[in-house]
């Protein structure tokens, strides 16, 4: 399996590499590895769905 890096993560999903390490750390990518202080994220991983939002319904 290949992977990538927290930073190479966040340039193709447009969040920053911090994002991407919290959400490796709450365990919302699928995969993700820590080394040490680096995180090996697989590159086939699906971007999470924000859920520090929520969504209204028009009525």
């Amino acid at each position: 399996m290949d992977y990538m890096t927290a930073k190479e993560i966040a340039e193709k999903w447009a969040i920053t590499s911090r994002r991407v390490q919290v959400l490796c750390a709450q365990g919302k990518i699928p995969g993700a590895v820590r080394f040490g202080v680096t995180w090996a994220i697989p590159k086939d991983a699906a971007k999470p769905k924000d859920g520090r939002f929520k969504t209204t319904k028009s009525d």
